[in-house]
């Protein structure tokens, strides 16, 4: 068969299934012909393929306006699945989402990462892995693939993390998580995860820069529908921009960094209680915790106006903190205008829509989006 007729046959395929995707209320045979300004014949054969294929399914038939009623077409979600795994220093986060990104099973396993070999860490994955995907019966023959995100520098490669501070981690080979999974597996950024399920769920459109609050700090850009990840895969490192030169330590080595002065691990470990305590206690207005979180708002918002100055795009934050945050927003917002030449509100500046499962969703995303792609 040519070729050119082949590839042309699977654009059209292509553009029937992607309508049905993008689409927002009811479609049928007769619209999805209209919207591309195909026959209808072509339609029935595209659409056939699909349903067989199980990509598609015919759903429930449109109001009648005289004769017989049109049936409904709409994509089958869980035709294919996606997984999602979160590495941080003390958990591992398990999470199957559908082809639109939705949550179909989520796991957490106290486990401690930090320091520990890759090897181990490797065996621990898949193990877990395995128990998931049994314990929740995820079908196997959809599963799409597994990526892991790590809080870490990785190269261009993504076979290697080059600095995951938080993981006490440097140039470490990957390999041995590669090697363990048995399905088409990824490593990740989390935070270029977390930013990219961000972009994803408000319409996948424009950029955004994403701002990780999660035990350290981390970030990065969605730029033109594509993460952003630098000549050297070191893009977006928000937390180790400086400050403040000399300033406080930072878990990197040097001093200053805006991880420093705005992670969790600061409001936390600097009185020696938990994110919620602290929370709690800056509630009941108690003087302390209300100068430390006035000292991380005001270098919070320098931050957010820097990654403005560079980016020119909405400023999402997200992470562990960002889920304490929804009333100190308007006062963040105030410090950010402060700030900015350009503007008075600082409405750009916005809280994760996510919560705590951005990181799993956005690994999730990676062999979704792949599979949007080619189908």
């Amino acid at each position: 068969m040519d070729n050119t007729y082949t590839d042309r046959r699977r654009q059209t395929r292509s553009s029937v299934y992607h309508h049905l995707y993008d689409a927002e209320g009811f479609c049928t045979r007769q619209s999805v012909a209209q919207a591309l300004g195909l026959s209808l014949p072509t339609i029935y054969q595209n659409l056939n393929e699909l349903v067989e294929s199980g990509l598609v399914r015919y759903n429930g038939e449109a109001e009648s306006t005289g004769g017989r009623r049109a049936a409904g077409v709409e994509i089958v979600p869980d035709a294919r699945i996606a997984i999602g795994v979160s590495v941080t220093g003390h958990h591992l986060r398990f999470l199957a989402a559908d082809l639109r990104l939705h949550e179909i099973a989520y796991r957490s396993v106290s486990y401690t990462a930090f320091g520990t070999e890759l090897t181990e860490v490797a065996e621990t994955i898949a193990r877990e892995l395995e128990s998931f995907i049994d314990g929740q019966e995820i079908d196997r023959s959809r599963l799409l693939g597994v990526c892991i995100a790590v809080p870490g520098v990785l190269t261009a490669d993504h076979r290697r993390v080059m600095f995951a501070p938080t993981l006490h981690q440097t140039d470490a080979d990957l390999s041995a998580l590669y090697e363990r999974i048995p399905y088409p597996s990824y490593v990740e950024n989390d935070a270029t995860s977390s930013g990219h399920a961000e972009w994803f769920v408000r319409g996948a459109r424009g950029n955004l820069a994403y701002l990780s609050l999660e035990g350290g700090v981390g970030g990065s850009a969605l730029i033109g529908s594509a993460p952003y990840h630098g000549s050297n895969g070191r893009s977006c490192e928000f937390g180790h921009m400086c400050l403040v030169p000399g300033g406080l330590p930072c878990s990197c080595g040097k001093r200053g960094c805006l991880e420093a002065y705005c992670s969790p691990d600061r409001v936390s470990k600097d009185l020696g209680v938990s994110l919620g305590e602290f929370f709690e206690e800056l509630g009941r207005h108690n003087p302390e915790y209300g100068l430390l979180w006035t000292d991380v708002m005001q270098h919070l918002a320098v931050g957010v106006s820097n990654i403005r100055m560079a980016f020119d795009c909405d400023v999402v934050l997200g992470g562990e903190l960002s889920q304490y945050m929804p009333d100190y927003l308007p006062l963040l917002r105030k410090y950010v205008s402060a700030n900015d030449p350009f503007s008075d509100n600082a409405d750009y500046v916005s809280l994760s829509v996510l919560g705590g499962h951005s990181v799993p969703l956005g690994a999730a995303l990676h062999f979704i989006s792949a599979f949007l792609d080619e189908v």
